[in-house]
């Protein structure tokens, strides 16, 4: 081998070796950048779960007041049924008892028509 040939190599050798270290380098910078972006993916990734855990405790806390707001509005609404029940029949007694006096009516009326014509001097007719 000549001086040239052994220069020639040496070179190669020597750039070869450049070349792998700035590689190195750079992949090194390139992953801890990549590592930076996975640490600022995994912190947005952490308060979306926090986000998410804090949303379903609220939504859980409105379906209970709703539930018990539910619960209220359907125990007035018995009661209001309850009450209407009471009124009707209230009504019905009512009726009847008006139905009665009605009756009651008409007969103490047809024995006052009857002693009057009993009782009471005729007009013009005799």
């Amino acid at each position: 081998m000549t001086t040239d040939t052994k220069a020639i190599i040496g070179t190669i050798v020597a750039v070869a070796i450049s070349l792998g270290g700035l590689l190195t380098v750079q992949f090194s910078t390139i992953n801890s950048r990549f590592d930076d972006v996975n640490s600022r993916f995994d912190d947005v990734n952490a308060r979306i779960d926090d986000l998410r855990t804090d949303l379903s405790a609220e939504i859980a806390t409105v379906r209970a007041d709703l539930s018990a707001e539910v619960a209220t509005v359907r125990a007035e609404v018995a009661t209001v049924r309850a009450d209407v029940g009471m009124i009707r029949e209230d009504l019905r007694r009512l009726d009847d008892r008006l139905r009665a006096v009605e009756v009651a009516f008409g007969k103490v009326d047809q024995r006052l028509a009857t002693l009057e014509r009993l009782h009471l001097p005729g007009g013009d007719d005799e």
